[in-house]
């Protein structure tokens, strides 16, 4: 079962602002129930939530009791992985709730312990189950096929779980040393926790003045929107303090990062790849030519991406294009700011051609609180969506900065909640997650439709240009920036 408990590390991308400034990030309790998720629709209370823990602590031990049967006949082997996955299920929902609950303030101890537990609980379930591979892999694949046969069931939950166990077979190693492997799993997910703590709660966020005279602090939120001021020299010392303030910690981030490095070298050689992007591929079922022709596709293309960036730079009337001018927008007189329900009204029309069902669903979004909207202290940077709670609905994390990029983020994580949501919908638990290689098709369409809709509902030349603009600036980050992090 390592694939499921891997799949749930993945499970881990309103405080009405009057001005387009904030100083500081407000506190959670200011901001109304409207603009926060909803999290009792996972679990009503921390008590419900540790009382399906304490019986996962207790069930997932009889899992050691299927230990020898797999092979025995269709029904010991359904039953094994039923019981199995089921309870998979159960962890990746009390999962979901305590990182949901962790994500809305790193500075809660008791929500990091509630980490703790899921960690634990996710390595004692690998460790007890680490016999199921390597037992199913001595099952041929004639008497497998003829299981199939006599219980469909088996068939329709389970085919491909099991055909790629028969996939990997020379990656899967004896029972003892998956166990051992297995164990790993406590300490395997430490350089996540420690930078996500760090750079959210326990790092000192600097604070620059500004051409105005306000004094504005930067917050991983509140950088996004300050790096457009209009003012350059402004931008530049927003970028200069926000950067500086990350590299006084160069060589704790560094060894951080090394660490996370020879960890998943580790893992790669024992389980007898030739390198770690070939483990990383692998699961997915991805040759690394893939990896490899992409790097080269766009390192072969980056004439287009100097071609845009010159334009930008003749736009903005700039001698030289720097790092701090990348996220300006080519036209600065237009108003494009967006409160959290013009947003959202805007993303409900854009999405329109995608259907009655798929609209309707957005709005149940809205209006039963899948989503938390307002950057609070203490609370994870950035944006996700969460599919984890499979009987319940997928959930999103938001940094809204009241700008155009709060809407285009939030319609792209909307496509991974309704690709969630519809998956959930249609497969059973044990098929319904997604390769992260596919996972942004249904997030990016969205992104365009809404840049088709916004630029067709222009009110002036200066708007659709602005937007154009955008467009562009999606296509650097998503095509050229996310294959240049490949790459490194």
């Amino acid at each position: 079962m390592k694939t499921i408990i891997k799949s749930l590390s993945i499970i881990l991308f309103s405080f009405i602002i009057i001005s387009n400034v904030f100083a500081q990030s407000p506190e959670r309790s200011d901001v109304p129930d409207k603009h926060k998720w909803n999290l009792a629709e996972i679990y009503p209370t921390t008590a419900d939530w540790q009382a399906d823990v304490d019986m996962m602590k207790s069930e997932v031990n009889k899992l050691a009791d299927f230990k020898g049967t797999l092979g025995k006949s269709a029904d010991d082997l359904y039953n094994a992985l039923k019981t199995s996955s089921d309870l998979v299920k159960t962890l990746s929902k009390a999962w979901t709730y305590a990182s949901n609950l962790s994500n809305e303030n790193l500075n809660i101890s008791e929500n990091q312990a509630m980490m703790q537990q899921m960690s634990a609980l996710g390595t004692k379930f690998g460790e007890i189950t680490a016999y199921v591979e390597p037992e199913i892999l001595q099952i041929q694949k004639e008497k497998i096929d003829q299981f199939f046969k006599e219980k469909p069931e088996l068939a329709a939950e389970f085919d491909i779980y099991i055909d790629n166990i028969q996939r990997l077979r020379t990656h899967t190693l004896t029972e003892a040393e998956e166990k051992i492997l297995a164990s790993f799993g406590l300490v395997a997910g430490i350089e996540g926790d420690v930078y996500d703590i760090f750079t959210n709660a326990e790092k000192n966020f600097p604070k620059v003045k500004i051409s105005t005279g306000e004094e504005i602090e930067l917050t991983p939120a509140s950088y996004t929107r300050y790096r457009t001021l209009e003012n350059r020299e402004d931008r530049a010392k927003v970028f200069e303090a926000f950067f500086n303030g990350y590299g006084q910690f160069k060589n704790t981030l560094g060894a951080n990062l090394g660490g996370k490095v020879k960890k998943d070298w580790v893992y790669a050689k024992n389980r007898k790849y030739e390198s770690s992007l070939e483990a990383a591929l692998n699961s997915d079922n991805l040759p690394v030519s893939v990896y490899t022709t992409l790097i080269d596709a766009i390192n072969n293309n980056l004439p287009t991406l100097h071609r845009a960036l010159d334009l930008k730079k003749r736009m903005l009337g700039f001698d030289e294009l720097r790092y701090y001018d990348l996220y300006v927008p080519l036209v600065q007189k237009v108003d494009m700011s967006f409160t959290v329900e013009q947003g959202q009204n805007a993303i409900l029309d854009a999405l329109n051609p995608l259907g009655t069902e798929y609209v309707s669903t957005l709005q149940k979004a809205y209006d039963e609180r899948w989503i938390d909207y307002i950057p609070t202290v203490g609370k994870r940077s950035g944006a996700y969506s969460s599919g984890g709670a499979y009987d319940v609905h997928p959930y999103i994390l938001m940094n809204w900065t009241d700008d155009y990029e709060s809407v285009s983020t939030l319609a792209h994580e909307l496509g991974h909640t309704m690709h969630s949501y519809f998956s959930n919908k249609t497969q059973p638990f044990s098929k319904a997650d997604y390769a992260t290689f596919v996972a942004e098709i249904a997030s990016t369409v969205n992104e365009n439709l809404l840049n088709d809709y916004m630029v067709k509902n222009a009110k002036s030349d200066e708007e659709k240009l602005y937007l154009l603009g955008s467009y562009l600036e999606l296509l650097r980050t998503t095509i050229f920036r996310q294959t240049s992090f490949a790459e490194f």
